[in-house]
């Protein structure tokens, strides 16, 4: 059946632009408005891992996330300011790739599949009507709070790792590395601040190579730091969101967003696209109500991001109470059982 309603896409991150994509590969009209332009780099831990990669097979993209530069990752580790726990195999293998290449990449597919891509562009109606998908990326915190979140990211030349993937906890925060292709680090960290930051685009590298003495600095004491590469998000709201209660029918971080210590942010990402598409395309041929699609499309998402969204929860309390996450690490480096069922938990 030929489409009659066309899909707006607003947001072009990655649930954004993997929904344009699965859209486009079933012949939808697809307009997608992002307000930026591409490429251009992203506070992200750069790496799939879990489900994600199975909508990118699903999709045909895994082979082109290869071509276009990225690795795959097989071992992780975990360290706390003076202490390294022991290598872990992956349970499942990740693939890393820079946000830098990975968006261009998909915004290129999406076009070339016929989609409108409308950049440097913002979507003015509001409220959104039928036929419009919000893929604005995260929820901002709108609560007052004395504590609030702040991420920075960069990539680093010279860092030094034990594994592919490294989570390095500290006083405040936590600092994620992932080997990228080419001896390039991403440094990626989530810090817990009180109030405003004062001189922080000059302050940005203390802050993601950790205090001296340190696993995480000795890592990256001889690291010099790609300036363009440098970005930063404020105001992260780490609550989970039930998407059935949605007003507007949205995907990504804009539906609910992960703690990002678990690693899945932009597994989610791709499930929710994945999990869209067929209900939106049903509504583009006039096969379901706006309502109808709108509601199965939280129905999917409410089901498959439920029990990981529990457990990140309980898991980013954990980890940021020093007693109780010296107490996780010790047993996931005893036990390889516990170390995968947490990894299953979250995926």
């Amino acid at each position: 059946m030929t489409a009659s309603h066309p899909i707006t896409v607003v947001g072009g991150g990655l649930a954004g632009l993997t929904l344009g994509v699965a859209l486009r590969q079933r012949d939808i009209p697809v307009t997608l408005y992002e307000a930026g332009s591409y490429p251009r780099h992203r506070v992200c831990g750069e790496f799939i891992c879990g489900r994600g990669i199975d909508v990118l097979h699903a999709l045909g993209l895994y082979p082109k996330f290869v071509v276009a530069g990225a690795v795959e990752a097989r071992r992780a580790v975990f360290c706390e300011e003076a202490r390294q726990y022991r290598p872990k195999a992956l349970p499942r293998v990740a693939l890393c790739l820079s946000r830098h290449a990975m968006d261009r990449l998909l915004a290129e597919e999406f076009q070339r599949l016929g989609g409108e891509l409308r950049q440097r562009e913002r979507f003015t109606a509001s409220p959104y009507p039928a036929g419009v998908v919000r893929a604005t990326g995260r929820r901002i915190e709108t609560r007052p709070k004395r504590i609030k979140w702040i991420g920075l990211k960069a990539h680093a030349l010279g860092a030094t790792l034990d594994a592919d993937l490294e989570m390095h906890f500290l006083r405040g925060g936590y600092v994620g590395l992932c080997r990228l292709a080419g001896g390039v680090v991403n440094v990626s960290g989530l810090f817990a601040v009180n109030g405003p930051v004062p001189e922080l685009a000059s302050h940005w590298r203390d802050f993601l190579r950790g205090p001296v003495g340190s696993v995480l600095h000795q890592r990256l004491e001889r690291a010099e730091f790609i300036n363009e590469s440098f970005c930063a998000v404020s105001g992260l709201n780490l609550r989970p969101a039930r998407p059935e209660k949605a007003s507007d029918c949205c995907v990504g971080d804009a539906l609910t967003m992960i703690p990002p210590v678990t690693g899945n942010g932009m597994s989610m990402a791709f499930e929710s696209a994945a999990w869209a598409a067929e209900p939106l395309a049903a509504y583009s041929r006039g096969e379901r109500t706006w309502e109808e699609a709108r509601s199965e499309i939280a129905r999917r998402c409410d089901k498959g991001f439920a029990r990981r969204l529990r457990w990140a929860r309980w898991l980013q309390w954990a980890v940021f109470h020093r007693g109780t996450r010296a107490v996780l690490l010790e047993l996931g480096d005893r036990c390889d059982w516990l170390w995968r069922a947490w990894f299953s938990m979250t995926r």
